[in-house]
């Protein structure tokens, strides 16, 4: 019966640590991607400027 015991626990806290260990990726993760979102939207930005110069630089070609 202890033996019972003993592997139980022991498979609980590998689970145990397995959350720990998740938790923490998923921390990661979740800076990360908030990073990778703030430099999406400067690249969106940066596009969007590019775009409006290159319109007022054709307005401005003869035809």
């Amino acid at each position: 019966m202890n033996d019972e015991f003993d592997s139980l626990e022991q498979k609980i806290e590998q689970v145990l640590a397995m959350c720990g260990q998740l938790r923490s990726e998923n921390h990661v993760l979740r800076d990360r991607m908030v990073g990778l979102e703030q430099q999406n939207q400067s690249l969106v930005s940066r596009v969007e400027a590019a775009r409006t110069r290159l319109e007022a630089l054709m307005e401005k070609l003869p035809e």
